[in-house]
């Protein structure tokens, strides 16, 4: 089976599991099976939404994120569960235990999808019989389906995924990017939001071909470093590995504390910040990302709630960095009110080793000195591998100072963070 795979480049699933809390709850009760379910946060109250729902809904025009009187208006029929996050939980260990019988090089990007890599798996079969075993024994054995696609890098196998749902199995190869991804709409795009998409329309971008052959300048001016990132994703080349220590990919990383009475004090309220950066600061150094954006949340003793942003120039990590660009928000945003929550929160993640700095004339005198040094760290992690030599605050878990006003909060809800350790092992 050698022969079906590449010589020098790599293959790579991307299971993604199929309206996988309906499935969840279908597989511990069978009499759901074939039958409109969602799964909404308050069934009780018509004002919930739908978290997810079966494919049988899905027919009848329900949709996640819609309120659950508008599902009900829609199909009268629909069976509505509470979400049970630890049964959730157990199938989603369940599934990633399945996927690491073939390979170690599994990475867990949520509780339900993961990416794998197979490249060196050719004995068990070609990369399409190893996908479809992949697919029956989680179907057979533990009731849940899945799509899967495979392809030469993540970007390319995450697409692959999403073009046959539910159940299926979809080969999306470099040769294939001008014919078959080039001609859907940008926002299809994994990595192409909404807004990101409004934001290029301007330039003339609607289809990822578009995108492809776009002006990198103009894309790095409107995007910053993620723009050339998203046109290289919309040529088909992605040379992220697939990484096992990586638990799931974090969309943000933040924090927030009610504060134990209304707060007006200016000083009081910018110390209450520095606390919740030190804390967001230390989360990202240990997932080793780097923020491009920040925001910073702000509820009154009314209860009125606002939050702001701020795109920065250059991904940020430090205390220090996030510090100015937080503590100046809040000076913009606050009117001078009784406060009673804060938060602070980093989005628009990068990888620590892709955050490619994009130095300006204040910061590249300080850099150019240390480039001896990153040259010399960069050769020995080529020789020795990715982690012979790290910064110490690299290796320790930060731990941040804990605040006395308040009670934190944090914004990172994802839920794999309650799994065992040794299921990660």
């Amino acid at each position: 089976m050698k022969e079906m795979y590449p010589k020098n480049g790599r293959v790579i699933l991307h299971v993604d599991m199929n309206s996988f809390y309906a499935s969840v709850e279908m597989a511990h009760d069978p009499s759901l099976k074939g039958k409109p379910l969602a799964i909404a946060g308050n069934p009780e109250e018509r004002r919930g939404i739908i978290v997810t729902c079966s494919y049988e809904a899905r027919k009848m025009g329900v949709k996640t994120t819609m309120p659950l009187w508008e599902a009900k208006k829609l199909c009268p029929q629909l069976i509505v569960r509470k979400p049970n996050f630890d049964r959730y939980r157990a199938a989603s260990m369940k599934m990633f235990e399945l996927l690491r019988s073939f390979t170690e090089l599994v990475e867990p990007v949520s509780i339900d999808e993961g990416y794998v890599d197979i490249t060196d798996c050719f004995l068990m079969g070609s990369p399409l019989q190893i996908a479809e075993q992949i697919q029956t024994e989680l179907l057979h054995i533990h009731d849940l389906p899945c799509s899967i696609g495979i392809a030469p890098n993540k970007f390319l196998a995450k697409m692959a995924s999403d073009m046959k749902k539910p159940l299926g199995i979809t080969v999306l190869r470099k040769r294939d990017v001008e014919t078959v991804l080039w001609p859907m709409e940008v926002s299809e795009m994994h990595g192409v939001g909404k807004k990101t998409a409004e934001k290029l329309a301007p330039l003339g971008i609607k289809t990822i071909g578009d995108l492809a052959n776009a002006n990198e300048i103009q894309l790095k001016a409107l995007l910053g470093i993620n723009g050339p990132r998203l046109k290289n994703r919309a040529n088909g080349i992605d040379n992220r590995a697939v990484n096992p220590e990586s638990i799931y990919d974090i969309k943000s990383i933040g924090n927030s504390t009610t504060l134990s009475r209304d707060i007006t004090n200016q000083h009081q309220l910018l110390l209450v910040i520095e606390g919740l950066v030190a804390k967001v600061s230390g989360r990202l150094k240990n997932k080793k990302v780097m923020a491009q954006t920040i925001g910073v949340t702000i509820r009154y003793k009314d209860r009125k709630t606002i939050t702001r942003s701020r795109k920065l120039t250059n991904p940020i990590q430090t205390p220090e960095e996030i510090n100015l660009a937080a503590k100046g928000l809040f000076l913009k945003n606050w009117d001078g009110e009784a406060v009673r929550l804060l938060g602070v929160t980093g989005t628009d993640l990068v990888e620590q080793d892709e955050a490619v700095k994009q130095l300006d004339i204040f910061s590249f005198e300080k850099d150019a000195r240390k480039e001896p040094l990153y040259e010399t760290m960069e050769s020995l992690r080529q020789k020795f591998g990715k982690h012979i030599i790290e910064k110490a605050a690299d290796i320790a878990p930060v731990k941040p100072p804990t605040s006395t006003i308040g009670t934190d909060t944090s914004f990172n809800k994802d839920f794999l963070r309650d799994f065992p350790k040794k299921e990660f092992e």
